[in-house]
């Protein structure tokens, strides 16, 4: 009970910090589409001042997580993403410094140089997070002891490209539903706009992975048949589409919250399809893959570590709700720097 409990945790931190930090990486791939002078993409960044490094916590918490819970599954992910991991490392350093060092000197070109890499960092990660996740569901090599064995350039195969488009167009979409909250006039006008394209094409993008992934991994309907009561997380995803697209341009702040429902359903839908594997195997390696039983922790190591979890995680959501209750209130010019 306690492995289904960890692998629910480390879920639930996951879509987290895609629905949380996912949108302050789509304000940033449309940084310099929206904003199109600097004091209106000054404006943008404002808008996620004051909570962008705190969503940053959960992917923290979710590296911690797996350390702790499922020892094997970090390994072998480290090792095999190594590249992948220290070109996200970086981009997370390049994106929190734009943020920081633009306002410290007042000159054009400084201003335009950090808009630069805060646009083009945003979107790496957007991108690199979803070949990641496409990566996930297709599966890695492992050898017979549960290490990876390839290659950075086999993790670019083209399932996970589509995935990788996934991630920049959702949390591009993700971006903008928090823009046409968070600002008015001509800024909400554009952010609209960008909402309202970026439907169809998430729509279509959600749609080609799915379908995609039937073919790199036949067996991931096995859970929903299994446990047809699963089924419900999908269906939830459709329905937030739906309601996405109801919503945007009349409601702004249920049209967010329904493109915040798609992100996490999406990673949702995923945990159901895979569990109890955390890393699955591509198919023909020596290993079957990694789950929550031979992957993790003693029993005694993963009760102690999930009340010690439970409670740090607690607070910080406590702290979290504070500070977007907050601000629900702000919007646009009104929102504290």
């Amino acid at each position: 009970m306690v492995h289904t409990i960890w692998f629910v945790v480390l879920s639930a931190m996951l879509a987290g910090y895609a629905v949380l930090d996912g949108f302050d990486l789509g304000v940033g791939a449309l940084h310099l589409l929206v904003g199109r002078n600097r004091e209106e993409r000054a404006h943008l960044i404002r808008t996620i001042g004051p909570v962008w490094n705190g969503n940053e916590v959960w992917l923290i918490a979710a590296g911690g997580a797996m350390v702790v819970a499922f020892p094997s599954v970090y390994a072998a992910s480290f090792s095999g993403f190594y590249l992948a991991l220290m070109l996200v490392l970086w981009l997370l350093i390049l994106r929190g410094l734009s943020l920081e060092f633009r306002h410290q000197i007042d000159n054009a070109l400084w201003h335009d140089a950090w808009d630069v890499v805060f646009s083009g960092s945003s979107i790496l990660l957007a991108l690199l997070f979803g070949v990641a996740f496409a990566n996930v569901l297709r599966g890695v090599p492992l050898d017979a002891q549960g290490a990876f064995q390839g290659s950075f350039a086999l993790m670019l195969n083209p399932f996970a490209l589509l995935g990788g488009v996934l991630g920049v167009v959702t949390l591009a979409q993700h971006g903008a539903s928090w823009l046409a909250l968070k600002t008015n006039g001509e800024l909400r006008d554009r952010a609209r706009r960008y909402q309202r394209r970026l439907w169809g094409v998430t729509t279509a993008a959600i749609a080609a992975t799915v379908a995609a992934s039937f073919v790199v991994r036949p067996d991931f309907t096995r859970n929903f048949l299994a446990a047809p009561w699963l089924s419900i997380v999908p269906a939830l995803a459709i329905a937030c589409v739906a309601a996405l697209r109801l919503w945007m341009g009349r409601d702004d702040r249920r049209a967010f919250l329904a493109s915040a429902g798609v992100v996490a359903m999406l990673i949702g839908s995923a945990a159901a399809g895979l569990y109890p594997t955390l890393l699955p195997a591509l198919p023909g390696s020596a290993h079957p893959g990694l789950d929550i039983y031979n992957a993790a922790s003693p029993d005694g190591s993963l009760r102690i570590a999930l009340g010690i979890y439970l409670v740090g995680m607690g607070i910080v959501v406590t702290y979290l709700w504070r500070i977007y209750s907050y601000l629900a209130g702000y919007r646009g010019s009104e929102v504290p720097p």
